[in-house]
């Protein structure tokens, strides 16, 4: 074998490792600081004039809008918080309005936001996905009372 193609070789290699490392760092940075959410493009997201289909579900849902996200179960049972104007971060991160303690929630894992008199949950690009109800969140969907949400081992309910 020549020696320019050794020398190739070795570079395409070299190549290919700092192309590895760079993408660990990158998993590692958007793990640790979130991935940025342009409020337009969130409120872009949400459906204006048609609704999302729900699926069947085995408990009746009782009407009006929901007040409050509340930790049911784990270590921080009871923790949560009001819904008001602002909406509400759900993570690890220290400026999430309901911090969870969980390995498998994100810095910033998910947010409850008020768009035209209803509320709505998203996941804000989660490694390990938010459920609503048993379904997994992909897009902003209509959150009811007594429904759940699921963020790794970590469930919320929403109450009035």
């Amino acid at each position: 074998m020549s020696e320019l193609t050794l020398t190739l070789i070795k570079l395409g290699f070299l190549a290919l490792l700092w192309m590895f490392v760079l993408a660990v760092l990158s998993v590692i940075r958007s793990d640790l600081f979130g991935a940025k959410v342009d409020s337009r493009a969130a409120a872009a997201a949400v459906p204006q004039n048609s609704r999302t289909p729900k699926a069947a579900k085995p408990v009746k849902k009782r009407k009006g809008l929901p007040g409050s996200v509340t930790i049911a179960d784990g270590p921080q049972a009871g923790v949560g918080a009001s819904l008001g104007d602002e909406p509400v971060i759900i993570g690890r991160g220290s400026d999430c309005q309901i911090r969870l303690d969980d390995d498998y929630s994100s810095t910033r894992h998910a947010r409850v936001f008020q768009s035209e008199g209803q509320w709505w949950v998203e996941d804000l690009g989660s490694t390990n996905g938010t459920y609503l109800d048993g379904q997994r969140v992909t897009r902003p969907v209509p959150a009811e009372i007594g429904g759940s949400i699921r963020i790794g081992r970590t469930t919320l309910n929403i109450a009035k």
